[in-house]
């Protein structure tokens, strides 16, 4: 608990909230990534659209997003 209260009287409140949500939100936000992925795979499917191209596309994607 003292090291929460010197790192909020050392760079502030919000910098130390920021940084928790930055922290804790990341791991869900990775898995919706992949669930949007298998979704417009899913989509792409339905649709007989072109599965390699946008399989290629989101790994393109993948790589700049990391």
């Amino acid at each position: 608990m003292e090291e929460w209260m010197a790192l909020i009287s050392n760079v502030g409140f919000p910098i130390v909230v920021a940084s928790y949500l930055l922290i804790r939100l990341e791991p869900i936000i990775k898995g919706l990534q992949e669930s949007i992925a298998s979704l417009a795979l899913a989509i792409a499917a339905q649709d007989d659209a072109h599965i390699t191209k946008l399989i290629e596309t989101m790994q393109t994607k993948e790589k700049n997003f990391y």
